[in-house]
């Protein structure tokens, strides 16, 4: 467990959205605390933690929104920092694009948002299409790109079911754009097999693996 990441919980569990600003934003300014360890270390564990007793899950479903409102936010606030993180290592170069979505029926979006910007730290100019993306958009903004990967966060087991039409409709998309589709999110780490049998090239967890995708790819200048 991080260091920091106590202080910081006790903030959020008593739901103090100026004081967990206010923590996580004054280490990123001191250069104790970076991008990547902030999300690994402390969002992710912070938004796995469960706020209520599973007795009180129906009475306390608007403490979850809370939570995950104040993540957004730090997550949010941290596109300064993320940006100058990615200049640092990469200039004005990029490795290619990258497409992030949540697939229909997927309404959990900070894993993928966090991924979105884990492609930004490796070099990838990417764009994040946000929670429940309808089919024809998701469609639309591939052909508009042209990115080199299309990564899918899929959080709830259900989705991997319902999501198989609107998969095959990307897959379809690969003759005509050289992109490679990347699976990931807590339904896929938890069914690995099923993930790989939709289709996907690659199915990734990690913001090393994210980064390991950059090595292979040549610099295009914005």
């Amino acid at each position: 467990m991080h260091p920091l990441y106590e202080e910081f919980i006790s903030y959020l569990n008593h739901a103090d959205k100026e004081n967990c600003v206010r923590f996580v934003f004054s280490h990123l300014d001191r250069a104790d605390l970076d991008i990547v360890t902030l999300y690994k270390e402390l969002l992710k564990p912070a938004q796995n933690e469960k706020a209520c007793r599973d007795d009180q899950q129906k009475l306390c479903i608007w403490e979850e929104h809370l939570r995950t409102s104040i993540v957004r936010t730090i997550i949010e606030c941290c596109y300064p920092y993320l940006i100058r993180e990615r200049e640092h290592l990469f200039g004005q170069t990029f490795k290619g694009k990258a497409v992030v979505l949540c697939p229909p029926g997927e309404s959990h979006e900070i894993g993928a948002r966090m991924v979105a910007d884990f492609f930004t730290l490796s070099g990838f100019q990417s764009y994040f299409i946000g929670a429940n993306t309808p089919q024809d958009d998701i469609i639309d903004a591939i052909k508009y790109t042209r990115p080199a990967y299309v990564a899918i966060s899929i959080t709830t087991a259900f989705n991997l079911v319902a999501v198989g039409n609107a998969f095959q409709n990307i897959l379809g998309l690969k003759t005509a754009i050289p992109f490679q589709v990347i699976l990931g999110g807590q339904a896929c780490q938890q069914n690995l097999s099923i993930c790989h049998r939709l289709g996907a090239d690659l199915v990734l967890q990690t913001f090393e693996e994210i980064h390991d995708l950059s090595e292979n790819q040549p610099d295009v200048i914005s």
